[in-house]
């Protein structure tokens, strides 16, 4: 795994966790009843997005770190994904 390829994958790490995190203990101008016109009533009343990509952060970090630990000691390849055989049959070189 190249730097690139380990930095794609923080980053779809890091994105997929903020969409876990982001709903999480929202407080909707609705409920709290001071909603901004122009507005939606299910619009978040105070987001805390500094505070919740922390959270991400900390949570993506060990996520993407086992990720490239199973990546690079080779106990998932790209052949075990290729249900369809399309990279051919493996190659053997024991004979």
């Amino acid at each position: 795994m190249g730097i690139t390829s380990a930095i794609v994958l923080f980053a779809v790490v890091w994105f997929m966790t903020l969409f876990v995190v982001l709903p999480l203990r929202m407080k909707t101008q609705g409920e709290v009843g001071d909603v901004v016109p122009g507005t939606h009533t299910s619009a978040p009343a105070d987001a805390q997005i500094g505070r919740k990509a922390r959270i991400t952060t900390y949570f993506a970090i060990p996520i993407w770190a086992v990720l490239v630990a199973i990546i690079l000691s080779g106990w998932i390849s790209v052949r075990d994904l290729d249900w369809f055989e399309r990279m051919g049959p493996p190659s053997s070189t024991s004979e």
